[in-house]
């Protein structure tokens, strides 16, 4: 049996009950002004389980972007606390603003 996954509302609002960060953004344009912290989250890819040659489970991957101002934010290990979460070990500094770059399950 194919379950449905759950939205991807739900998972914004997920991150932003465990994280406390306000400033979500799925896929921005660059045009639009962001706020920081901010995390800029995406689908990275989507892996299914089988059985009996049907799907029966989706798990979607999202690649989690965290910006912020403070190079020792407090969002990192918040992020590193989300079950099925893990920090890929890619940071960059551009413009003052410090990513991190997440890899999570939902």
């Amino acid at each position: 049996m194919f379950t449905i996954p759950n939205s991807r509302i739900d998972f914004r609002n997920f991150l932003v009950e465990k994280t406390g960060i306000e400033y979500l953004y799925f896929q921005p344009p660059e045009s639009i002004k962001m706020s920081y912290p901010a995390i800029i989250y995406s689908i990275s890819r989507v892996n299914h389980k089988f059985a009996d040659n049907n799907k029966y489970l989706r798990f979607t991957a999202y690649q989690l972007i965290l910006i912020d101002k403070d190079p020792d934010s407090e969002f990192f290990y918040k992020l590193l606390d989300l079950p099925m979460c893990s920090y890929t070990g890619t940071s960059y500094q551009k413009d003052n603003l410090n990513h991190y770059i997440f890899t999570i399950y939902y």
